[in-house]
């Protein structure tokens, strides 16, 4: 999974107005010390159901994002980033563990994600991310959606974090309605009887979600000013723009997207009062932040669902919509801003923050994350190579370089589609056809048989484990006593 590939050149923006982009080398701009703190600030932005093409900076024409804007030219926009699954449950299972979710029980051919009777959850022997970095001193908090398991034993504060602050799993879940979809396209707080938790207790329910943004906005705030003397990791995942839309007063009916684009809108702001609390702070310098999604958008929600821009598809299918991210990495002074058109996944989290934090990562199993620092320094090629696109406990696709196979597909949730099989595989070049529109299979066999080997050592090291997300809780007659 390490094999090297041509290096790569990140392109930057000029000063000033009517800049031109032309292609210069990336390189480290860091001193060893980190400021004076060898342990940075770790933040991860985590978005639901936000699509490929859904920012400025990514080409939306009509959803306004000046922060993550900024935030982009300040730091290096990813666009050949992936979640490691496209659906809730198994993509939060890889960002906090480095691991595909086949390895730890967290996707399931049975169920696609965790429900409020499910009785499974990310097990314990699980390494997530807080827990690493709890070693070295680490404050951690978890605000927003968690969707790991909303039993005790399988909440944040039991993986890791000090805190919590958030819902536990989807926003469109405790349905209370039996009007079905139409609750979505004019949703109301109390169609949703989701609870709000701090730590492992519920504080509000239904969770007024109108103000969640802004709350969860709030408490990032304020967890990033009551540990600024120490090094933290903050994971922020918004349950938005995850249907159903909810806004505040101040963003409703102001994006020229509709309610979608005021939902985005407003997570950019939220963005942008992160950056502005850094430097308030003066923790700027020394604070690594992350902005990824957990899947591509859910298409058929029609517009009140994202867009993947040219890329194929959305949510729920292993076409390039439903996995590939906009990304954006930010930390100056330490990586050079520009465009990275390396490989990366949120598998590569893991791996990235231990080394930069200094922590151990997991030594005893698997880990498919990989250390992103060659190309963020710009040090060296990116050291992924490879992706594996599952779908539920089955490989549908693998990306190789440029070359992406497709030995299954099944298009995005709730279209009228079937899973059909590939033999040949198709065959798409990503770096000439992001779109996958040209099958060139019959071009390059050598290519196919190459993926082929790469998936018999995947394969072989798998392991059988317990599928967590099929396991449901037993409900009790009371008639029995």
């Amino acid at each position: 999974m390490k094999t090297k590939q041509p290096t790569r050149r990140a392109f930057i923006k000029t000063a000033g107005a009517g800049a031109a982009w032309f292609a210069v080398p990336r390189f480290l701009h860091a001193s060893s010390s980190l400021n004076g703190n060898p342990s940075p600030n770790l933040i991860v932005i985590f978005c639901d159901d936000l699509g490929y093409g859904d920012l400025g900076v990514f080409g939306h024409p009509t959803i306004r994002t000046p922060h993550l804007d900024r935030m982009a030219h300040e730091g290096q926009k990813w666009t050949n980033f992936y979640a490691a699954a496209s659906v809730c449950t198994p993509s939060r299972a890889a960002i906090m563990t480095g691991r595909l979710p086949i390895r730890s029980g967290m996707c399931s051919d049975q169920r696609r994600v965790l429900f409020p009777d499910s009785a499974g959850g990310l097990p314990s022997s699980e390494i997530t991310i807080a827990e690493a970095l709890k070693p070295k001193g680490y404050a951690t908090a978890c605000i927003g959606k968690w969707h790991l398991g909303h039993l005790p034993q399988f909440l944040p504060t039991n993986h890791g974090f000090d805190s919590y602050f958030g819902i536990p799993y989807s926003n469109d879940m405790d349905n209370t309605t039996k009007i079905g979809r139409e609750a979505f396209w004019r949703p109301k707080t109390e169609y949703f009887n989701v609870p709000l938790m701090r730590n492992e207790e519920i504080i509000e329910r239904p969770a007024d979600q109108n103000t969640i943004t802004k709350r969860y906005t709030e408490e990032a705030v304020k967890f990033i000013k009551e540990n600024k003397e120490k090094p933290f990791f903050l994971y922020l995942a918004h349950n938005l723009p995850h249907v159903p839309l909810f806004t505040s007063d101040h963003f409703r009916n102001t994006s020229p997207r509709g309610l979608y684009g005021d939902v985005v809108e407003e997570i950019d702001w939220s963005v942008g009062r992160i950056l502005e609390t850094l430097k308030g702070e003066s923790l700027d310098q020394n604070t690594m932040v992350v902005f990824t999604s957990d899947n591509g958008p859910w298409l058929t929600y029609d517009q009140h669902g994202g867009s993947a821009g040219l890329l194929r598809e959305g949510k729920g299918c292993t076409f390039e919509g439903g996995m590939r991210e906009p990304t954006i990495f930010r930390w100056p002074d330490h990586i050079k801003p520009g465009v990275v058109t390396d490989m990366g996944s949120t598998l590569d989290l893991l791996p990235t923050f231990c080394k930069l934090a200094g922590a151990d990562a997991p030594e005893d199993r698997v880990i498919d994350g990989v250390d992103l620092r060659p190309a963020l320094f710009g040090t060296g090629p990116g050291p992924r190579d490879l992706m594996f696109f599952y779908r539920g406990q089955q490989l549908y696709a693998v990306r190789k370089g440029e070359y992406k196979a497709h030995f299954t597909t099944e298009l995005s949730y709730y279209k009228d589609n079937k899973k059909t099989y590939h033999d040949p595989p198709l065959l798409y070049h990503l770096g000439h056809d992001p779109s996958e529109k040209y099958d060139i299979a019959k071009d390059h066999p050598d290519v196919i048989a190459d993926i082929r080997r790469e998936v018999e050592k995947h394969e072989a090291t798998l392991i059988p484990v317990e599928d967590q997300l099929a396991k449901r809780l037993v409900k009790i007659n009371k008639q029995d006593g």
